[in-house]
């Protein structure tokens, strides 16, 4: 098991990925729970055949693959689908991280970037929670000018989170992502030092 256990979180578009990042360049091993998520949801996988089931073929795509723009319609801003959706691929990824946690060295720092790390219980195993936050306008400006989602895509996925006050209330560091990157690297760094001591 690695030394140090840090889990990322931050409602979507807070800068969590940018975070990341920067802990990777200080040396953190860094590992991303949507990309594991996309991972086990691979043709082929039994998460993506569970999903078909649930949800229907209509989710795919002509090459077998999870249409992920037409999964994310169907469920965003329908709390029961997206819980649906959840209770698939949350048990799934939960085991895919463990597995990459613990081939890790004993010397290490793991960073688990997981966007729902308090409702999914990985808070509770992570030795600190360091949370990314912004103004829920500039996280809609992100979507937009950096994902390319339309002006109510944008806010209908920062609406169908929790609060980011709920999380940084539970935060062991957070990090404003409102400033500059140059901001927010000296608020990375100076959590990263305080960390490893």
């Amino acid at each position: 098991m690695p030394r140090l256990l840090i889990g990322l979180t931050g409602n979507i578009a807070t800068g969590k990925s940018t975070v990341a990042r920067m802990l990777r360049e200080l040396g953190a091993v860094v590992i991303d729970a949507d990309q594991v998520a996309r991972e086990v949801v691979r043709p082929g996988q039994p998460t993506l055949d569970q999903i078909v089931r649930t949800f229907g073929s209509d989710v795919l795509l002509p090459n077998g693959a999870l249409d992920r723009s037409k999964m994310a319609r169907l469920v965003f801003g329908d709390a029961d689908r997206l819980k649906q959706l959840e209770a698939i691929i949350h048990p799934a990824v939960r085991e895919a991280m463990w597995r990459a946690i613990r081939a890790q060295p004993d010397d290490a720092v793991v960073v688990i970037e997981v966007i729902k790390l308090f409702e999914s219980g990985w808070a509770r195993e992570c030795d600190q929670v360091w949370v990314t936050h912004c103004p829920p306008e500039m996280q809609v400006a992100r979507l937009v000018s950096d994902r390319g989602l339309s002006l109510t895509e944008a806010r209908m996925r920062v609406e169908a989170q929790n609060p980011q006050a709920d999380k940084l209330a539970r935060a062991d560091v957070v990090i404003d992502t409102s400033g500059s990157l140059e901001d927010t690297r000296q608020q990375v760094e100076t959590a990263w030092m305080a960390a490893r001591c």
